[in-house]
């Protein structure tokens, strides 16, 4: 279908917003990005100040369209957003506190009391696993921890909302960042009424639900002049940057996962119905109205990366930039120097807590296995090897729901080096893919624009556009042996579950409780 204009996806992530001007072949034309805050202030807080997130959408929106030179061409906008998010704003729509993230896991203890209650079918009509990061948990701490906030506030929304009420003056959100909020009821796509009540909020005391594909028009004009765009742009509400993650790579079809390693890392399937887990393992969240995607996201990627390469495999801590760089890449020189299965040194990546599939935010991080023979470079292989054999126990939940996959499309920062990508194909006896475009958030979004508005006829146009770069099969006698480590690893896990439980507990109690002075 012949069109005029040009879209620009915009991925609001943890830590940056990022913006990209394209065509309807997917071809960048122009990109920028601006960064904020994450604020920890406080054990186990994750929390970022919503006008910061908010001045970071709009610089970088800006940058990208002036630096596109065709800032009047841009017809529309698609937004994508990171998940989880939970924002209460007064009548006015002013925060009052910081918005508490995905990463935020202080309602631990709430968490543990919904499971313990009504918590397996809240999952099993919501699609969101009972953990700190769901907002449905934070509520309830918020409501326990903060009454007075809890109280005063007229609505709680998600960042991405906070950024839509600035540009329309309206609580919106769309159905993909609903389905993620453990309020959402997936087959009637509308506000659960028990998980309301768990929650303790009234429906109008969230945003009204629209389909990810709704098209906003009436910006309000300072907004517009903000952003340099012309008056007449329109927004597409756009999803979450997990399951635009799968569309901006085309794994759309059943057999066909996508996994990403950044910071965080997850994987992730495409299903036609809702579809969730009698054990417990997945999500399932909505990416239009007849499809949606399964999956789980892991603490163990970059984050635990980042630990092993300033304090396991260099003598000096990582910089930033060139210098961190310049450190990953030692890392994988060192990794390289080790054999497959590091001599038989097993490393559980459970640094940070574990979200899929074991959703358990007391696991800790565990070396088994160590002897004599092991050097720093073991250590070093050991962790990266870890971090996928995570990976492999979230793809193993979906293939136990959705059936075998024929590949895994890979993306994210940590997988732009072929070692890992070679190690992944190996760790998964699965074919693993590259795409060309690791901002695959950015380019879904901007994919689903050109649906929601028309200028194609059906969402497989996004096959059209993207191109994969590499195609790497596993190799059968690495496969068999990262098998052997998987069984390990697993064992492991199950052996030490009570041993996590308990080094909590200990952490909760004083010296005096603990027979110290």
């Amino acid at each position: 279908m012949a069109h005029d204009g040009l879209v620009m996806g915009v991925d609001i992530g943890t830590t940056s917003t990022k913006a990209i001007v394209y065509d309807a072949e997917g071809r960048v034309l122009a990109k920028a990005s601006a960064g904020y805050p994450l604020y920890t202030d406080a054990p186990a807080a994750a929390e970022q100040d919503a006008d910061e997130v908010l001045a970071g959408v709009m610089q970088a929106i800006a940058e990208a369209a002036q630096t596109s030179g065709q800032a009047d061409a841009i017809r529309w906008l698609s937004v994508s957003a990171a998940m989880h998010s939970v924002l209460p704003v007064d009548e006015r729509g002013r925060p009052l506190t910081r918005a508490l993230t995905w990463a935020d896991s202080r309602g631990q203890r709430q968490a543990e009391a919904i499971r313990a209650d009504a918590g397996h079918g809240l999952y099993l009509r919501t699609g969101t696993p009972i953990h700190p990061m769901s907002p449905l948990v934070k509520l309830c701490w918020l409501r326990e921890a903060e009454p007075d906030v809890f109280r005063r506030a007229a609505r709680f929304i998600s960042l991405k909302e906070y950024v839509l009420y600035h540009w329309f003056g309206e609580y919106l959100v769309d159905h993909s960042i609903a389905s993620a909020t453990g309020l959402f009821n997936l087959r009637r796509r509308a506000w659960d009424d028990e998980a309301l009540a768990v929650a303790g909020v009234r429906p109008d005391r969230l945003s009204a639900l629209e389909p990810t594909t709704r098209v906003l028009t009436g910006m309000r004009p300072e907004a517009v002049r903000a952003l340099g765009l012309s008056p007449g742009v329109s927004v597409v509400i756009g999803a979450s940057d997990g399951v635009l993650a799968n569309l901006g790579v085309a794994a759309i079809h059943p057999g066909v996962a996508a996994a990403t390693l950044g910071t965080s890392g997850a994987a992730r399937l495409v299903v036609d119905r809702p579809l969730t887990d009698g054990e417990g393992r997945t999500f399932c969240y909505a990416l239009t109205e007849d499809r949606w995607v399964i999956g789980g996201s892991t603490n163990s990627a970059g984050i635990i990366l980042r630990w092993v390469r300033d304090h396991v495999g260099l003598e000096e801590p990582g910089g930033a930039g060139d210098e961190a760089h310049a450190g990953y890449h030692r890392l994988v020189a060192m990794a390289e120097s080790v054999p497959p299965g590091s001599d038989g040194l097993v490393f559980l990546p459970f640094l940070a807590g574990e979200r899929a599939p074991y959703w358990n935010a007391d696991a800790r991080g565990v070396y088994f296995g160590l002897s004599l023979q092991h050097t720093r470079a073991h250590l070093v292989r050991a962790a990266c090897e870890g971090v996928l054999l995570q990976l492999k126990n979230v793809i193993q939940s979906l293939t136990d729901l959705a059936g075998p996959l024929r590949e895994v499309r890979a993306g994210g920062g940590v997988m732009r080096h072929a070692w890992w990508q070679r190690t992944m194909a190996d760790v998964m006896d699965i074919p693993v893919v590259v795409p060309d475009d690791y901002e695959s958030s950015c380019w879904g979004a901007a994919a689903l624009a050109w649906y929601a508005v028309g200028v194609w006829d059906r969402l497989e146009r996004v096959e059209e556009t993207v191109s994969l770069q590499t195609r790497l099969e596993p190799d059968p006698g690495r496969a068999r042996v990262y098998a052997a480590a998987m069984e390990r690893f697993r064992r492991l896990y199950g052996a030490l579950t009570n041993e996590f439980s308990a080094l909590a507990a200990d952490r909760d109690r004083t010296p005096a409780e603990l027979g110290g002075d």
